[in-house]
């Protein structure tokens, strides 16, 4: 580990507040993309320097790999690195016209005939299964509601209108509507879709009905001091520490912030509770463990060291959303 007297905490941070523990973590383990975000989020930092750390991951089809999201491997532009790029471009206010239109080309490319992207196949990104730039292998595969709702969402968040984002969006609609034995990572998809669908009255009564499903189902931690409620980083035998196994939910995990249709499910006490879990989940080393991404393999060691600084910086942004202390 590089020398800490390297990391350039702000001196007016408090040395072992939340925010300060973060900053290290992310100056000593994390690429210069989520270098970027943090000095862009927390302290002040241009957009500029996130959008030039970003375009080192795209492709010249429109689509993003190299590993932009840490689970998958590979080069080859894939929906899930391309939903990744347009979550950080939105998080920086970045993702405009120019650079939407170049992402649904590569959309386009990739989706089924009814306008949906695919669920992951991680060795799809290898070069000897999939070249970089070649969008054939995903068109065979079904469509699923967990890759195409959060790019759907971020594209109609930022007026992004394209003929690619019509058919996915009949899609998400259908997908959300019919759902009623769902994953949490579908329930989590349907509402990044519905916090930005155009459609504000079909959106609300919908996620109504998932609020339903999720309290009937139990697809989520109400109550963190019941046996097992919490979360911990795996420690079990051959495990990679800093993981979070398993997809439970907390409140938090739906509502990321106040605003969304998502917060109107839980109570104030149980919302309260979901970020005392997330304020808590800290790590002695300042970062956040980061959870296994939904149908990607068990993350090696070098993919781990990547997503956990996403985690972090995500948590840090979730807990300052509600207005709750970093220092």
């Amino acid at each position: 580990m590089a020398d800490i007297a390297a990391v350039p905490l702000t001196p007016t941070s408090p040395p072992h507040g939340t925010l300060a523990r973060a900053e290290r973590f992310v100056w000593l383990t994390a690429r210069v993309l989520e270098q970027r975000l943090f000095a862009h989020h927390f302290r002040d930092g241009a957009a500029g320097p996130v959008e030039t750390a970003l375009e080192a991951y795209r492709n010249a089809d429109g689509g993003y790999g190299h590993a932009l999201e840490p689970a998958l491997r590979g080069p080859a532009s894939l929906p899930a690195h391309t939903a990744r790029a347009l979550h950080v471009l939105d998080s920086v206010a970045r993702c405009d016209a120019r650079r939407a239109e170049d992402v649904c080309r590569y959309l386009t490319s990739v989706s089924t005939t009814e306008g949906a992207l695919t669920a992951i196949r991680p060795e799809a990104a290898l070069p000897a299964v999939r070249p970089a730039g070649s969008g054939d292998a995903a068109v065979r595969l079904p469509g699923a509601l967990s890759a195409t709702a959060p790019v759907v969402g971020l594209l109609h968040r930022n007026e992004v209108w394209h003929p690619w984002l019509f058919r996915a969006t009949d899609f998400c609609w259908q997908a959300v509507e019919s759902l009623d034995a769902a994953r949490p990572g579908d329930v989590g998809a349907a509402v990044l879709f519905l916090d930005h669908a155009p459609d504000r009255a079909r959106a609300e009564a919908a996620a109504e009905r998932l609020g339903h499903l999720v309290r009937r189902e139990r697809l989520v931690v109400l109550d963190p001091d019941a046996p097992g409620g919490r979360p911990a980083a795996s420690t079990a035998p051959g495990s990679v520490p800093g993981h979070t196994p398993g997809d439970r939910r907390f409140p938090h995990d739906y509502a990321r912030t106040p605003d969304s249709l998502a917060r109107a499910w839980f109570t104030d006490a149980e919302t309260e509770r979901s970020l005392d879990v997330l304020a808590a989940g800290q790590q002695a080393d300042g970062g956040w463990p980061a959870r296994r991404l939904p149908g990607a393999p068990e993350p090696a060691p070098a993919a781990l060291l990547e997503a956990r600084p996403i985690a972090t910086i995500e948590a840090l942004r979730t807990l300052a959303a509600y207005g709750r202390s970093l220092a």
